[in-house]
């Protein structure tokens, strides 16, 4: 079901946007070893990332269960295929 995701053009910049942010960050983190910035310093700027990555994923499953909420309206309803996507996604999700 993801591959719905490649439709929605302003979601799909949004995320890639966020991603390029993220590219930063850790290009940042990198410099910050280089340079022997403290661990303090290095290990806020990686609690930022994960933050950010966690965006990401909930951003990508938020667009998930509503292309397949979407897809339901035009069809019989969502199928227990979909269900079980979802509930996967989620349960992959929330062991992070």
């Amino acid at each position: 079901m993801i591959n719905n995701f490649a439709d929605n053009q302003l979601e799909k910049a949004k995320i890639l946007s966020r991603l390029k942010r993220i590219e930063g960050q850790i290009r940042g983190i990198q410099g910050m070893i280089s340079k022997g910035r403290s661990c303090s310093e290095i290990l806020v700027q990686i609690a930022a990332v994960k933050s950010a990555l966690h965006q990401v994923s909930r951003l990508l499953i938020e667009n998930e269960v509503n292309s397949c909420i979407y897809s339901s309206f035009f069809s019989n309803g969502l199928s227990q295929e979909m269900i079980n996507d979802i509930m996967g996604i989620i349960l992959k999700f929330a062991r992070e």
